[in-house]
């Protein structure tokens, strides 16, 4: 029955995506962004599916299994860090992407300020492609952790099933494909995680009874603060910077260009943050829960606990819909990975040569090949993977984003070294200190911006001498 509920839910996927065929209009164009006539609820829930998916459902609860309550933090950082950043700069990439038929994000650098910026182009090409390419491969790995827990598969055969789902549909519907079916794997993965939240409270006792479990963990478990109040405001400080990030996610903010009308923008904003905060909220409720189902002990992977916690708390069937919800969560993101280096290749690093639709798809196809071989070879942990190359992108990227959003003038010259600046300082904090992955993520966005404003000075200076 288990296996038999989660390839249910895979072909029910697969049928969704293959479906978006016939609302195709065969363009390139349109298979990169999918016509940009999407409407408002399914841009927010496509691009809260694609923004939060292995991170949250095995990584965050593999945090919260080891750090306790003190894991929200997190969560509302990100979140607000997100908000900001949607605040300042979605709206205005929603217009401009229309007006300049924008159709790759190194073009939407490139071109924001009306010129062209033609090095920015290909940088941003060259680090969506790397760096994607890595985070698809940590997609692809997570779901393999799934199917290896609950369906004692090899790892190898959960990547190679997820590849080949992907594959299939993105081959033939494009953008419009990952986002109807990141629409309905949104619904799995919500649905999955507050079933698991609902029947493991009640299996423990009920919301009082269980809430007294797991003051018993430890002194420290159910503690709302880790540390002292300046260990907890860096730490949070360190994911709103993380949440920012977003804006440096070529795969993200290419959703959001897809949208049909700027009036819209508020509207998937409500669908969006409502999805991000209830699944954010439950995520950690269900972490909590994965350490009464699953006392701490040696050599335990914490990022195995929630399928090992519904493999003990639930019946075959909803224990499929469990497995399925968090496969459904890596291949939400991954095959937005996958599209967003295609039009890396096609539109930024080789925008003066003319791709039709099939050459497109062999790219595409090209892509998932170099990210599954990664997956397959690859030991590091999701949450370490993925927040290595958000990092980078955002540090690259967010800077030169944030300045074009507020409308400050810039030279290639200048955008160049920000995007630039922004790694050096993420790589440098990164190694000086191995466990503040996240704290790297802030020094890179600021080491970005102050080059920028050491530039804008020192060209006043020139202008003033």
């Amino acid at each position: 029955m288990l296996v038999i509920t989660f390839l249910s839910f895979l072909i029910l996927f697969l049928f969704i995506g293959l479906a978006s065929y016939f609302s195709s209009q065969k363009t390139t164009e349109d298979y990169l962004l999918a016509g940009r006539s999407i409407s408002p609820a399914l841009v927010g829930l496509s691009a809260i599916a694609t923004n939060n998916s292995g991170f949250m459902f095995i990584g965050m609860i593999g945090m919260t299994y080891t750090s306790g309550l003190s894991a929200i933090w997190l969560a509302l950082g990100w979140i607000l860090g997100d908000f900001i950043a949607n605040f300042i700069a979605v709206k205005k990439i929603q217009i401009i992407g229309h007006q300049k038929n924008i159709q790759s994000y190194g073009e939407l650098l490139a071109s924001w300020q009306g010129k062209n910026f033609k090095k920015i182009r290909v940088l941003a090409g060259f680090l969506t492609l790397i760096f994607l390419v890595v985070y698809a491969a940590a997609q692809l790995k997570a779901g393999s952790k799934a199917t290896e827990t609950m369906l004692d598969w090899s790892a190898s055969s959960g990547i190679v099933i997820s590849a080949m789902i992907i594959l299939a549909y993105s081959f033939v519907g494009g953008l419009r494909a990952s986002i109807w079916t990141d629409v309905a794997q949104s619904i799995v993965m919500i649905s999955g995680m507050l079933l698991l939240l609902w029947v493991g409270t009640h299996h423990f006792g009920g919301i009082t009874n269980t809430l007294a479990k797991l003051q018993l963990v430890s002194e420290t478990y159910m503690n709302w603060f880790s540390g002292t109040y300046f260990e907890w405001l860096l730490f949070f400080s360190g994911w709103v910077f993380g949440g920012l990030g977003v804006l440096g996610q070529p795969h993200i903010v290419i959703r959001f260009m897809t949208l049909d009308k700027v009036e819209n923008v508020n509207k998937m904003r409500l669908y969006y943050y409502f999805w991000f905060l209830i699944a954010f909220l439950a995520t950690i409720g269900v972490g909590l829960l994965t350490r009464l189902a699953i006392p701490e002990s040696a050599g335990f992977d914490a990022e195995l606990a929630l399928p090992t916690m519904a493999n003990q708390l639930l019946p075959e069937f909803l224990v499929g819909m469990v497995l399925a919800a968090m496969f459904a969560a890596t291949m939400s993101t991954a095959d937005s990975l996958i599209l967003a280096c295609s039009a890396a290749i096609t539109k930024d690093l080789l925008p003066h040569k003319k791709f039709n639709l099939i050459t497109t798809k062999l790219i595409t196809l090209s892509i998932l090949v170099c990210a599954t071989l990664m997956a397959l070879s690859n030991n590091d942990t999701v949450f370490t993977l993925v927040l290595y190359a958000w990092g980078i992108l955002s540090s690259a990227f967010v800077p030169l984003i944030l300045i074009y959003a507020f409308n400050k003038p810039i030279t290639e010259k200048l955008a160049l070294m920000m995007i630039i600046s922004g790694p050096i300082g993420y790589l440098f904090w990164k190694h000086s200190d191995n466990s503040a992955l996240i704290y790297a993520v802030a020094l890179g966005v600021m080491s970005g911006l102050l080059v920028y404003f050491i530039g804008q000075f020192q060209i006043k200076r020139i202008k003033h001498d």
